[in-house]
């Protein structure tokens, strides 16, 4: 009978929603079990990074706001300062020069740090005897430890070392006092500094110059472009956010000089390489004020995690991005 329903069309009246109601979705217990296990997983870690980084960076805060010296370190209850410690740094002349010093660093190790280092992944781009040989060194470089390598720079930059030695034979009438000039030892302990930060970024520059279809290079050749017209057109804009990315990386590690201040100057002469984290240092434990110590070095605390917040924002950017 042409009246009578079929039972395909009961079936597709069975299947149909009703209006006003929705049918209730049963969530996916795959995702939410993965989702448990990658917490579980991190769990071990996040435990291990609040013992070791958020709490000595939460007792530093704490310090800074009291007064601690080596009489009261070990007192039950330390003597409340407020922002005492952070103010006395700065009526004495020593936060704010830091400061200053500290950022002329962070400026010349970024500049030269991020020049050289795309510099030399552009040399190194091509595979080669020679190439492989300098980028063998390069990591041997920066691997050295900071410590070693600023006993080397030390030895080379002193009067008898080898840059004076050579400086002295192309006619220099007295040896560059690289090390005990206050203009001059700044300069040098920032130019080591970028001088052990290249190799890294030479590095990460090449693996993002590598990524560069070859056709591409081929078709500017075809439209005649110069090796320079390359560096500028298909190179630098290639390598956009690898070099945002270093570039937050390069202003952290300058930031938080200290080993090479610590080997080659002491901080000296005098006060011109005293930069934020090493004045920290002398304050805590050379004079043994906890407090005006901790106080300095949540001054460069604050400027690393304001650095740190960017280069995470422009991961996230980059990973959305892409």
């Amino acid at each position: 009978m042409s009246g009578a329903p079929t039972l395909a069309g009961a079936a597709a009246v069975a299947e149909a929603p009703v209006e006003g109601s929705s049918r209730p979705t049963r969530p996916d217990t795959r995702a939410v079990r993965a989702s448990r296990r990658r917490v579980v997983f991190l769990l071990p870690a996040a435990a291990l990074m609040g013992v070791l980084g958020v709490f000595p960076l939460l007792q530093l805060v704490w310090m800074s706001l009291h007064d601690v010296t080596q009489r009261t370190i070990n007192a039950p209850g330390w003597q409340f300062a407020g922002l005492e410690n952070y103010a006395q740094g700065f009526a004495a002349g020593e936060s704010g020069p830091a400061l200053g010093r500290t950022l002329v660093v962070v400026l010349v190790v970024t500049v030269l740090g991020m020049v050289g280092g795309f510099t030399a992944a552009v040399a190194l781009r091509t595979a080669g005897r020679w190439s492989g040989f300098l980028l063998a060194l390069m990591v041997f470089v920066w691997a050295l430890p900071p410590v070693v390598n600023g006993s080397v720079w030390k030895f080379l930059l002193g009067d008898g070392g080898l840059v004076n030695t050579v400086l002295l034979a192309l006619g220099a009438q007295t040896p560059v006092p690289f090390l005990y000039d206050t203009t001059w030892a700044l300069l040098s302990v920032a130019f080591v500094g970028a001088f052990a930060v290249i190799p890294f970024n030479a590095l990460v520059y090449r693996a993002a110059l590598l990524t560069i279809d070859p056709e591409v290079f081929e078709a500017a050749a075809l439209d005649g472009a110069t090796r320079w017209g390359e560096v500028r057109y298909v190179m630098i804009p290639a390598v956009r956010a690898t070099t945002l990315v270093l570039l937050v990386l390069t202003i952290v590690y300058a930031f938080r000089s200290f080993d090479f201040i610590y080997v080659m100057t002491y901080g000296g002469p005098g006060t011109a390489t005293n930069t934020l984290p090493f004045l920290g240092y002398l304050q805590a434990f050379s004079r043994y004020d906890y407090g005006l110590g901790a106080a300095t070095s949540v001054l460069a605390v604050v400027g690393v995690l304001v650095l740190a917040a960017v280069y995470a924002r422009s991961i996230r950017k980059e990973e959305a991005d892409s």
